[in-house]
C-alpha cells in the first residue's frame, strides 16, 4: 500500500459547536502532516449568510501555525464542499456530524452522509459529544472512551505537539 500523503484538508463549518470540535481536530491533522487547511462555510440557497465576522473566528479558534484559507460557498451544501474539495485537490475532508437519528434526519438530511457518498477523497466524520484530551510531552499513550467512540491519544515524541491517532490508521505515517 502507498503512503497516505495529505497535503490540502477541508474543513467545512457550519458555526455550532460540533463543528467548531471537528475543527480542533482538523487543525491537530492539518498541523501534523503539514497540510493547508481549507476552512469553508456553505450558504444554503435562499438563506441568511449570518454574521459578517463568523467565518474569520472560525478560523480565529482554530489557533496559530496552521497554513488555513478560508471561503464562504453559496449552494446545496454536500454539493459545494465536495466540489471545492475536488476544484483544490483536497486529500481529506473534515467534518462534524450531529448524529441525527429517524424523523429528523430524514426531514432534515445528513450533509455528512452526503459529502461521504459523493467525495472522491477520504472523509472523516467526528461525531457530537467527542472530545480529545491533549496529553502533555513525555505521557503515555492512552485510550478513551467517549460514547460508542474509543480514541486513541499519543503523544508525539519529538515535538510538543501531538498526534490523535485512531486504531484505523496504523498505516498513516
Amino acid at each position: 500500500m502507498d503512503d497516505v500523503k495529505v497535503r490540502e484538508i477541508l474543513f467545512p463549518t457550519d458555526y455550532s459547536d460540533v463543528s467548531a470540535n471537528a475543527g480542533r481536530t482538523a487543525a491537530q491533522l492539518a498541523s501534523h502532516f503539514g497540510a493547508r487547511l481549507h476552512v469553508v462555510h456553505v450558504v444554503p440557497p435562499v438563506t441568511d449568510p449570518g454574521p459578517a465576522d463568523a467565518l474569520p473566528a472560525a478560523v480565529a479558534a482554530l489557533g496559530s501555525g496552521v497554513d488555513v484559507v478560508s471561503a464562504v460557498l453559496n449552494g446545496p451544501p454536500a454539493r459545494a464542499i465536495v466540489s471545492y474539495a475536488r476544484r483544490h485537490a483536497v486529500d481529506l475532508i473534515v467534518m462534524g456530524t450531529h448524529g441525527r437519528t429517524g424523523v429528523s434526519r430524514a426531514v432534515l438530511g445528513s450533509v455528512a452522509e452526503a459529502v461521504v457518498r459523493r467525495a472522491s477523497c477520504r472523509v472523516l466524520t467526528v461525531p457530537d459529544g467527542i472530545r480529545v484530551d491533549v496529553p502533555t510531552v513525555g505521557a503515555q499513550p492512552r485510550l478513551r472512551r467517549i460514547g460508542k467512540a474509543t480514541v486513541n491519544v499519543v503523544p508525539r515524541p519529538t515535538t510538543e505537539r501531538t498526534s490523535i491517532v485512531p486504531p484505523w490508521s496504523r498505516t498513516i505515517p
